[in-house]
């Protein structure tokens, strides 16, 4: 009898600890960091994700146009917070900050929206090349 209740015991423990390992290993990962990798070409900066000038980084998954946005502000030294690739809040903050000094500083119109869109892109690309 003893015996039937401790091999009862140990499996309802073992099928209880695989059902909460998950939820608990998932509510303690960090957020995966990525490393930037710059280089430059025609007076441009890139970090090694994306090249064009035209995808919106998302705010809810992660995209390479996020990761390039994200090391792009780094490296003009506005911190866009852990360089996940989701472009949260921190990000979208660094992002009205540089979009203000470069309406501010070098004339240009750029929406203050926290958007890296197409007009912000050619704008980040060249200050990150020669703002590092």
């Amino acid at each position: 009898m003893r015996r039937k209740i401790a091999l009862a015991f140990t499996t309802t423990t073992l099928m209880v600890g695989t059902v909460m390992a998950p939820a608990a290993f998932a509510s303690t990962t960090a957020a995966q960091a990525y490393t930037c990798h710059y280089s430059v070409s025609g007076g441009k900066a890139y970090a090694g994700f994306y090249s064009g000038n035209t995808a919106i980084p998302s705010s809810n998954v992660v995209t390479t146009a996020g990761i390039e946005a994200q090391c792009l502000l780094r490296r003009a030294k506005f911190d866009p917070g852990v360089i996940d690739g989701v472009f949260g809040s921190k990000s979208q903050a660094a992002t009205k900050k540089f979009q203000t000094l470069m309406n501010n500083a070098f004339g240009y119109n750029i929406a203050i929206d926290g958007v890296v869109g197409s007009e912000t892109w050619p704008a980040l690309r060249w200050y990150a090349e020669y703002n590092a």
